[in-house]
């Protein structure tokens, strides 16, 4: 059975951290680019970062540049994205998802193919 599990997320206030940790399972997440996708309240999913397949390159959206951090352990088919700097608008669901695609293209979300369930993220002073 493939699956995303996705912790980490909850309420922090602006300035603050979080990690947010994907644990798969069913599928061998070496094989797979992966990325984490922000649907803000009201707004459409938004990817924010991707780790891609060939050769464990990363990319972010602008917004999040410099703040967040996406990697993996693929010994232990995690994914992980560290969120620093945490503004109000950060605020919303979190998704972990993985693709075949073997490079990133962050605006094609549509391309994931094995979603988790959303984990919150809330920032607020």
């Amino acid at each position: 059975q493939v699956q995303l599990v996705e912790s980490g997320g909850g309420w922090v206030q602006p300035g603050g951290s979080l990690r947010l940790s994907c644990a798969a399972s069913g599928f061998a997440l070496e094989d797979w680019t992966v990325g984490w996708i922000h649907q803000a309240p009201g707004k459409e999913r938004e990817g924010v970062a991707c780790n891609s397949k060939k050769d464990n390159e990363t990319d972010y959206e602008d917004s999040v540049k410099g703040r967040f951090t996406i990697s993996r352990d693929n010994a232990k088919n995690m994914v992980y994205l560290q969120m620093n700097n945490l503004k109000p608008e950060d605020t919303g669901i979190y998704y972990c998802a993985a693709r075949r695609f073997e490079v990133c293209v962050l605006y094609m979300t549509e391309e994931y193919e094995y979603w988790g369930q959303g984990t919150q993220v809330t920032v607020s002073s």
